[in-house]
């Protein structure tokens, strides 16, 4: 077996759910969008499957963890996409991501199942970013499971909550009006809750103003 082989990662929730994200993508991506940016772009079994059926985008995964920038990057050279650009890295906590990985302006912008394992701090980072890096009229989308007011958790949800937690009391599953909220701090208004299998959600923001 290759180096290249023995980097790649395996997530099965990401083979289990790509061609349900593809087809939402398929409906919300602006149809003049040209740049895509991936945060928390995983195994890289996502970039290969969005890249290869959005031929149209150029696509720039971006991760935070470097076993999954090796995969990345062995996913997208057996692929040989001319338009999947290299991994990058990318910690969404500090205020000046947006300005250090390419492309300079964004016209969307996809984070999957990232919010809940991560401290709060991130996903103000994230929002954070994505006002800065989105150009206007741009979209973020935000897929993966949330607590919603008024809606019911469902059970596998609040397990998976419960789950989080004992790993780390910063993690849980994100009450969707809370995102909103901080996301229209930074410019990015709540245009569509799109509802997925296995009771996850991808969540559209646009980008208002210049």
């Amino acid at each position: 077996m290759s180096s290249g082989e023995d980097a790649k990662r395996v997530a099965p929730a990401a083979e289990r759910n790509k061609d349900a994200i593809l087809a939402v993508l398929r409906e919300v991506l602006p149809q003049d969008a040209a740049h895509v940016v991936e945060v928390a772009a995983g195994t890289g079994q996502h970039a290969v499957h969005f890249a290869g059926g959005l031929p149209d985008v150029t696509w720039w995964p971006c991760e935070v963890d470097r076993e999954n920038l090796a995969s990345i990057e062995a996913y997208r050279l057996e692929a040989g996409l001319a338009n999947l650009r290299p991994a990058q890295f990318l910690d969404v906590i500090p205020a000046d991501w947006a300005a250090r990985i390419e492309p300079a302006r964004a016209d969307f912008i996809l984070c999957c199942n990232m919010i809940h394992i991560a401290p709060w701090q991130a996903c103000l980072g994230l929002l954070d970013g994505a006002g800065q890096k989105l150009a206007a009229g741009g979209r973020l989308v935000l897929y993966g499971p949330f607590r919603r007011q008024g809606v019911a958790t469902a059970p596998s949800n609040e397990a998976f909550d419960a789950s989080l937690k004992s790993r780390h009391p910063d993690w849980g599953l994100r009450l969707l009006e809370d995102v909103a909220d901080a996301a229209r701090h930074h410019g990015l208004e709540l245009q569509q809750v799109i509802e997925m299998p296995a009771n996850n959600l991808s969540v559209v923001f646009d980008r208002t103003g210049c």
